[in-house]
């Protein structure tokens, strides 16, 4: 049997693996860039009205909220129900588009998502302005989307940002093809379409990336429970350890969710543990630190002849040499849809067709 904990010399210089992009077929509509006004967001944008809406509300207009929330590009469930998750998304396109990220669409926030939605940039360089500043100083967010073709202040922190987080940009404010290639570069890492195009989402994650983003869970803080067997994943993202679980397989969870939220970054969690993001193997090794099932991180490719073969009880760890994710409790683990639904926490299951099952011994 082979150990599954690292004891291998050198791996903190080892390049982790880059991870392979999958995007469910699914969420391929909430993951498409906004362009010209499609019917549904013209139609939403004339239903969601001026009123302030907020958690707790239902009905039609929320449904159009949604709506306009897809078509910026955050993946977003129109159930026409003001839940958590849409307060978490209502805040994520707030701190895209410059407003206070409060959760609640009041006012101004609904003006600039109708306008973010609205798809004149598609026909002018100047692309859209979501609060009608008639201004060249904009910041970064008050046009949705960014193009090639356009140009000014918001564009040069862009191209700042993107340099800032790695990727080779000229800052000259001109929205030309070397800026595309970096914006493609970053949209592929995030694992969302690369299309070229800077969405509201696009904006948030680049943000997160600079910024930093702080998941509000300390690595050490228990995971919630629930009775049974089967872990659940709750409304603010984070997985719910199921109550029959091993200790084992609790700390794992908390763990995961420690980093839950975390952007995405090639390379992330390799070389030290706490880190600004994480990447597919990153992301894992992490997870399984959390349980002291992992001395260092280890690249996906490793993870293959880890542990012992073939499905656990509790956790199954799928690896190949160029992505691995994790099952635990009936939960899927895994950096991709992450920049869709804000989490790496999934309920839905994807093909492991592929890649190797592997699993902690006794777990």
């Amino acid at each position: 049997m082979l150990s599954y904990r690292s004891s291998l010399a050198g791996l903190a210089t080892t390049v982790a693996a880059a991870c392979s992009l999958y995007v469910p077929a699914m969420a391929a509509a909430d993951t498409s860039t906004v362009t010209a006004s499609t019917a549904p967001a013209a139609v939403a944008a004339k239903k969601v009205g001026s009123k302030t809406l907020r958690k707790g509300m239902r009905g039609p207009r929320v449904k159009a909220l949604q709506t306009l929330l897809s078509t910026a590009g955050f993946k977003t469930a129109t159930d026409g129900q003001y839940g958590s998750s849409t307060v978490a998304t209502v805040k994520r396109f707030q701190r895209a588009a410059n407003l206070k990220a409060s959760g609640v669409a009041d006012g101004k926030t609904i003006v600039s998502l109708v306008n973010a939605t609205d798809g004149s940039a598609a026909n002018t360089s100047g692309g859209y302005d979501v609060r009608a500043i008639g201004t060249s100083s904009r910041h970064l967010g008050d046009r949705i989307p960014l193009r090639k073709g356009m140009s000014g202040h918001d564009v040069k922190i862009l191209q700042d940002f993107l340099q800032r987080t790695g990727y080779a940009t000229s800052v000259d404010g001109e929205f030309g093809s070397g800026t595309v290639k970096s914006v493609k570069k970053f949209e592929t890492d995030q694992q969302v379409a690369p299309d070229g195009v800077v969405d509201a989402a696009d904006i948030d994650l680049l943000r997160s990336l600079v910024d930093g983003e702080d998941s509000g869970v300390s690595a050490t803080q228990p995971a919630a429970t629930t009775p049974g067997s089967k872990a659940t994943v709750g409304s603010d993202g984070l997985a719910i350890a199921p109550a029959d679980a091993p200790d084992a397989v609790k700390q794992i969870i908390a763990a995961g969710n420690a980093i839950a939220k975390l952007p995405y970054i090639y390379g992330g969690g390799h070389g030290k543990w706490e880190d600004k993001g994480y990447d597919c193997s990153g992301s894992v090794s992490y997870a399984l630190h959390g349980a002291n099932l992992l001395d260092q991180a280890l690249p996906s490719g490793n993870f293959t002849s880890w542990g012992e073969k073939g499905p656990g009880q509790w956790v199954t760890l799928y690896a190949n040499s160029t992505h691995m994710y994790m099952v635990i409790a009936g939960i899927r683990y895994d950096t991709s849809g992450r920049a869709q639904d804000g989490s790496r926490w999934h309920t839905s299951m994807r093909s492991s067709s592929g890649y190797t099952a592997i699993h902690p011994p006794g777990l």
